[in-house]
């Protein structure tokens, strides 16, 4: 397996601000909803246009968030996106009490639902402690929804993915099935682990991920990054990995197109600094 990066673009709203913090890709009507983990509203790219969709109400009034303004702790920090029958599922990474939760976006608005439950089980089912999660991406298989928590091995987390009912999940219902846990281990670069950023299933039941070697001590901060990777996943390990050009720390992931020999991808890339606007990057992939 390999790939190349075969463009690149800044994300920029119509009005000229930045895509902030852009951590999740998924198709979107007639476009791609792009999350963005440090604001109340998403990034809606359609062709020559990028415009902002509400995903959840302000908090205690904001609608940004960042570590500068003292309020990073009350970000919704939406770190997955899935695209489901009534639109894309929106969900919060969970390494705070402020991000566990899910907001499904559709054409006429958004619902959020707190799955504070949920995510304990997820951290219960995975044997780590719920301030280690850090759940970032999501992609369904059937009527599964793999969910994977990104793996930190100075924080005591493993990389793994984790199964849910599906259909429980986007009700929002009081119980929702956890489990089976499925174990990867990624490889490291420079020394720090490589552990999952976003997730793409395709139809084989395969499922394509990226992942980034962040050197930060827990779920919450960050730090460098040594370099990345896309991984190719079944149930039982890692079936192939080649590492993306540069350190580029990819967020979110998405198919575009397949081809006879791989598939065509968009990624979308965190600059960690809300002044920076978030960078689209298209992949070629080889099988």
């Amino acid at each position: 397996m390999r790939v190349e990066v075969t463009g690149a673009a800044s994300l920029v709203f119509d009005d000229g601000a930045p895509v902030r913090a852009a951590s999740a890709i998924a198709a979107f009507g007639d476009g791609w909803l792009i999350a963005q983990d440090d604001a109340t509203h998403a990034a809606w790219w359609r062709g020559g246009s990028v415009t902002a969709v509400r995903v959840v109400e302000p908090v205690d009034g904001l609608e940004v968030f960042s570590e500068a303004a003292g309020t990073k702790h009350l970000k919704p920090d939406f770190e997955a996106a899935c695209a489901v029958p009534a639109g894309v599922l929106l969900l919060g990474s969970g390494s705070t009490a402020a991000r566990m939760r899910a907001s499904l976006v559709s054409a006429t608005g958004f619902t959020a639902t707190d799955l504070t439950p949920v995510y304990h089980d997820v951290a219960a089912a995975l044997g780590i402690a719920v301030e280690a999660l850090n759940l970032e991406g999501a992609c369904l298989l059937g009527d599964r929804l793999r969910w994977f928590q990104r793996g930190n091995p100075a924080a005591g987390a493993p990389t793994a993915g984790v199964d849910v009912d599906a259909a429980a999940l986007i009700a929002a219902a009081e119980s929702v099935k956890v489990g089976p846990v499925h174990r990867y281990d990624l490889g490291r670069v420079g020394g720090v682990a490589l552990g999952v950023t976003d997730a793409v299933a395709l139809a084989d039941g395969r499922v394509l991920v990226s992942a980034a070697a962040e050197d930060t001590p827990n779920a919450v901060d960050d730090g460098p990054v040594a370099g990345a990777a896309l991984a190719l996943l079944d149930d039982d390990g890692v079936v192939a990995i080649c590492a993306l050009p540069g350190s580029h720390k990819v967020e979110g992931l998405a198919i575009s197109a397949t081809t006879t020999d791989g598939l065509e991808l968009i990624a979308v890339v965190d600059a960690d600094d809300p002044a920076v606007p978030s960078e689209r990057l298209t992949l070629r992939l080889w099988w």
